[in-house]
């Protein structure tokens, strides 16, 4: 069994990732804190500035940084790791859906499906996540056998990762009463109503039978919207102004939000202050946008897709990044490392110099939104569940994948072995 670990010594923090910092702890030109972080009993004791001294049962992470693990609020680990037995033709949009769906009807299995959604929580886990929320495929054929092995999972996985589930339809779904069923299942299953919506002139009329059957059920919501590069789709817009016609209650979250990124400065300037409004939060999923939009065969792509993060959070939008699809149609790479996507984000998005608070969007943040109790913050009192990096400066930390982090669960390291592709070579009828 491993040994509880005392104490950090010589450590780097985000500041912002530190619940609550003391006077004296100085942040340098990159917003970083040297601290010590005593251990008891699993949690957190003190944080206090570095003294640099280090005695047995400790760990001197000469300047290397320690965040707070991470929560990934915008998965598919249904749809995971299907690439080689489905992979997308032309990396199109268009094709990613039609391949999915094939793919769903000849093999989603209760095992198949247990396999791969396992082998992606593995994966998490060693790489230092504790929450994940995952959409997961709900049509009335596939919905009973998802959702059961995923509350099978979430039982399993407690205590190492706190899952949430969302159902993905389409908001056609939800027209005349066809929504009745699935919200149904996923109100038996503690889990969100969710929905892929695109601009369409009844776009009013679909989004209201989905406020009400949350409303009606007590649900909080999570949605696709505007997951292309067309400046008409402002379905964003449309679904705030269903919220407050509403009186919606709840939490909402929206994902993609690409077509804000073509638009122009009124047109954003309208839909952001509506979202803000509403009281929405924004999940912007930078790897898999930047790999669909704009592409087209034998040209290189112009736009990349990413929706407008600092406009945002500019705003008091609460902002997070999620790993979204790995090794699927939608996406053909991931390895649900929320490292990768920060790091990602700070190239694509240009989260970077100075980076501040944006370590939070793939910690405090996701943890926020998804109204877990831990802040998702290193704070006395707190679970010692850390990630230990030898990058000490961003530079450092951005650059390399950190294969050699450590990661700490309840102040002890757990083991971060990732688990072999191999492993699911059973599954993949007729991969190449």
């Amino acid at each position: 069994m491993a040994q509880p670990i005392q104490a950090l010594r010589n450590a780097r923090a985000p500041k912002a990732l530190v619940a609550d910092p003391s006077a004296d702890l100085i942040p340098d030109g990159e917003d970083l804190i040297t601290v010590d972080i005593e251990i008891a009993n699993g949690r957190i004791a003190a944080i206090t500035a570095s003294s640099g001294a280090i005695a047995d049962g400790e760990i001197d992470l000469d300047g290397g940084q320690v965040w707070p693990c991470f929560a990934d609020i915008h998965t598919h680990l249904d749809l995971g790791h299907i690439w080689r037995r489905a992979p997308n033709p032309d990396g199109s949009f268009e094709a990613a859906f039609a391949t999915v769906a094939a793919d769903r009807d000849a093999h989603w299995t209760a095992e198949d499906l247990r396999q791969r959604m396992e082998f992606g929580l593995r994966c998490s886990y060693a790489h230092g996540t504790r929450a994940i929320r995952t959409h997961l495929l709900s049509q009335p054929h596939q919905a009973p056998i998802t959702w059961g092995v995923f509350r099978e999972l979430r039982e399993d996985w407690r205590g190492r990762i706190d899952l949430q589930a969302v159902s993905l339809l389409v908001v056609d779904d939800f027209r005349d009463g066809q929504g009745d069923a699935i919200a149904d299942l996923v109100a038996e299953s503690g889990g969100l109503l969710g929905a892929v919506s695109f601009m369409r002139s009844d776009i009013d009329d679909l989004f209201d039978p989905i406020f009400r059957l949350a409303s009606d059920r007590g649900l909080d919501l999570d949605l696709h919207i505007d997951e292309s590069l067309d400046a008409e789709d402002k379905a964003l817009r449309h679904a705030t102004a269903a919220a407050v016609r509403n009186k919606f209650e709840g939490r909402v979250q929206c994902g993609h939000c690409c077509s804000l990124s073509v638009q122009s400065a009124n047109d954003v300037d309208r839909t952001l202050d509506g979202v803000a409004e509403a009281n929405f939060s924004i999940v912007s999923l930078p790897m898999c946008n930047i790999y669909l939009m704009d592409r087209e065969a034998g040209r290189t792509p112009r736009r990349r897709g990413v929706t407008l993060v600092r406009e945002m959070a500019a705003r008091g939008i609460p902002v997070s990044f999620g790993s979204d699809n790995c090794r699927d149609p939608f996406y053909g790479y991931g390895d649900h490392d929320a490292l990768e996507v920060i790091t990602e984000a700070a190239r694509i998005a240009h989260v970077d110099t100075p980076m501040t608070d944006w370590p939070r969007s793939v910690t405090a943040t996701p943890i926020d939104v998804m109204g877990l109790e831990s802040p998702g913050l290193i704070k006395v009192g707190e679970p010692a569940d850390l990630v230990l990096f030898r990058g000490r400066f961003y530079s450092e930390l951005l650059t390399r994948p950190q294969t050699d982090r450590i990661v700490l669960r309840n102040g002890e390291a757990i083991d971060t072995t990732l688990p072999d592709y191999r492993e699911l070579d059973d599954l993949l009828i007729g991969s190449v």
